[in-house]
């Protein structure tokens, strides 16, 4: 049997989680960093984690954003296939929310309408929209703002099936290096390996809504999840590059089934504000 939903529910929704999205740090993130204040060696690592902390609090508590950089609104979907949107256009819907939102919550927009005239559009959409269809009749939908500085120290590269395990570890410790204090330390590292280019980006910025220190089901990746996470952490970058041992709170790694002749490994970078909001319609 088929449901409808209104695409005004959509909107709503949307709008909502623009607001709570920026406003409030998620707990799995703010749990990593409570932990990290009490392992951190650095003194200067350890107070610039209070400190992270302590704007957290200050944020929901007055209600205001984490970051002056409230991101792109980029918004997973998983659509039942047993649903019928009604009432308009679903796209539609979801930059509505967005512009309602960013609005309604003094939110930076950020958004321009091409990436060379630069003309920003005023609202902050349109938004990032990945979209998948499952089996049942309800709406799963996160939205996570993403900054720009984080976002800029992203890469893909092609590696060879030999290179392996090894390989891709080597890729995403030598991306963290390179990056250094730009993306906002400490950071959550997404990683997508396999496919294609594009589905392994996906992969990578689909691994950062993963609850912060949760291992990958398979042993063997959650294996290497913890390895490149200690290899990042000897870096000595530390939170906010100051120096410390408190570079990464986690690295996510999302596999996928690849071509015998490929092995292609991505990197999605997210700053120490993880910030997500989700709902189920």
């Amino acid at each position: 049997m088929v449901r409808e939903i209104h695409v005004d529910r959509v909107k709503d929704v949307v709008r909502e989680l623009s607001i709570k999205a920026n406003y409030f740090l998620p707990q799995d993130v703010l749990k990593a960093l409570n932990k990290a204040i009490e392992t951190e060696e650095s003194p200067v690592g350890k107070e610039v984690l209070g400190l992270i902390v302590q704007n957290a609090a200050i944020a929901a508590e007055d209600e205001m954003p984490i970051c002056q950089d409230t991101g792109a609104a980029v918004i997973f979907l998983e659509v039942g296939q047993d649903i019928h949107f009604v009432g308009g256009s679903l796209v539609e819907a979801i930059n509505q929310g967005v512009s309602e939102g960013y609005q309604d919550g003094y939110l930076r927009k950020s958004m321009t309408d091409d990436p060379f005239l630069r003309k920003n559009t005023g609202n902050n959409t349109p938004a990032i929209i990945h979209t998948d269809i499952v089996e049942g009749d309800q709406v799963y939908l996160v939205l996570a703002p993403k900054g720009g500085g984080s976002e800029n120290m992203s890469a893909a590269r092609g590696l060879t099936p030999a290179d392996g395990m090894e390989g891709v570890k080597k890729f995403v410790v030598e991306t963290v290096d390179r990056a250094g204090s730009n993306p906002c330390p400490p950071i959550v590292v997404g990683v997508g390996v396999g496919s294609t280019i594009e589905k392994a980006v996906l992969l990578s910025k689909k691994a950062l809504i993963r609850p912060v220190g949760h291992p990958h089901p398979r042993e063997h990746i959650a294996e290497l999840e913890q390895s490149t996470l200690e290899a990042i952490n000897n870096l000595g970058i530390g939170p906010q590059g100051l120096g410390g041992r408190t570079t990464a709170l986690a690295v996510h790694i999302e596999p996928h089934s690849s071509h015998i002749a490929s092995l292609i490994a991505a990197v999605n970078i997210q700053c120490h504000a993880a910030r997500h909001a989700e709902a189920t319609l």
